[in-house]
């Protein structure tokens, strides 16, 4: 029988089951999508035909990767959810649960080459292990709901699971137990960590129990905040070029160039500055809050500047301008940083709210008595 997941994938699956974990509801019993393009293969089960994934990337994965990473159609990068098979798994193969998230999947299935295992994916609606978990998706109902609906029981002798130690907030493991019968072992932090894990007999080191934030993992969410915020910096920048035209006998394109076009510049170069060197320098920025480290980071580029101003060429137009300056860039460098907050391991819920409801606040006046300033500087500045 052919079914539709939500989403519009079509997987090839069995008869409809009752799931007894909360509310009993009519489920289709799925598998996962056969004809995708990362699939190699069937294998076949008691079930039904299984598909088989690949274990190596090829090109569209890698560009897939590139899009999201860079916040396009990131929400909408999803695999079907269902059973699918690495290798050439029996019965007694370990079954490893994944997010519909494309990229915590594909981790996965890399993580896997070589192996013999099943991978159950449930529907976290597109989103990564440890944000789906704080959000429920990745969590108790959907794992029970899920075994149920795949028939996992008619296809592995054993009744075990292995969960991503970052969906521990979301699954309940005697919760799953007694609404599936299948216990969770909880795997560890990092895909690249399973085969050892595995080897070990899913007996996990403390350092597969560390959530690391090292260099990399950090560098590589640059380009999505670079394009979540960039839209807005280009407005930004629009309207300080084109407010650069006014000053005191009206409206004239010197002005565009000698105010307006650097102060676009300027504003553009802060934010970048924010978006890039905030999240690598982050450890080393002083200061707990983010909002502190971005103001601080901020402050450091108005200092640059200042030298520049001062040993090479003019980049203020006045004197009203570089104090506006002074609080501007600061202010889009605690702001920008500020979001980093969601991406980061260093912060908390309770933690981020508490800053926010300081630091916004102070983003706003230092942002208005900047900007004022600025648009003095139009029409009373005199040249530094």
């Amino acid at each position: 029988m052919t079914t539709v997941e939500p989403g519009g994938a079509a997987s090839r699956g069995a008869s409809g089951a009752h799931c007894a974990c909360g509310t009993a509801a009519l489920l289709v019993r799925t598998l996962g999508r056969i004809d995708a393009s990362w699939t190699d293969g069937v294998v076949q089960t008691p079930l039904g035909e299984v598909p088989r994934v690949r274990t190596v990337l090829h090109l569209a994965d890698r560009l897939g990767t590139a899009r999201v990473r860079s916040g396009i159609g990131r929400m909408n990068y999803r695999v079907t959810p269902g059973v699918y098979a690495v290798g050439q798994p029996t019965a007694d193969s370990t079954v490893l649960v994944s997010a519909n998230y494309k990229l915590s999947f594909d981790r996965l299935r890399c993580a896997l080459a070589g192996r013999d295992a099943w991978i159950l994916v449930i529907d976290t609606h597109g989103i990564n292990v440890w944000c789906a978990a704080g959000k429920g998706t990745f969590g108790t109902a959907e794992v029970a709901r899920r075994v149920l609906a795949s028939g996992l029981a008619r296809l592995v002798s054993h009744r075990r699971l292995v969960v991503p130690q970052l969906a521990a907030t979301g699954v309940s493991a005697h919760e799953v137990r007694g609404a599936c019968g299948f216990t969770v072992v909880y795997g560890p932090v990092r895909a690249e960590d399973l085969p050892a894990f595995l080897d070990a007999r899913m007996k996990a080191t403390p350092a597969m129990r560390l959530v690391r934030f090292a260099l990399r993992d950090r560098a590589v969410l640059i380009p999505v905040e670079v394009t979540g915020g960039g839209k807005y910096a280009l407005l930004l920048a629009a309207a300080f070029l084109l407010l650069g035209g006014l000053g005191a006998h009206g409206y004239s394109a010197a002005g565009l160039a000698s105010v307006g076009l650097p102060s676009a510049a300027l504003l553009l170069g802060g934010f970048l500055a924010a978006a890039i060197f905030g999240p690598l320098l982050l450890p080393w920025l002083p200061g707990k809050p983010f909002a502190m480290k971005g103001a601080v980071l901020g402050a450091l580029v108005v200092l640059a500047l200042a030298l520049w101003h001062v040993l090479v060429g003019a980049v203020f137009a006045s004197g009203l301008h570089a104090a506006a300056w002074a609080l501007i860039l600061p202010t889009i460098g605690s702001f920008i940083v500020m979001t980093f907050t969601g991406s980061s391991t260093f912060t908390s819920l309770s933690g981020v709210l508490r800053e926010m409801r300081v630091a916004v606040a102070l983003q706003i006046g230092a942002g208005v008595v900047g900007l004022a300033l600025w648009v003095t500087g139009l029409f009373v500045g005199h040249p530094v």
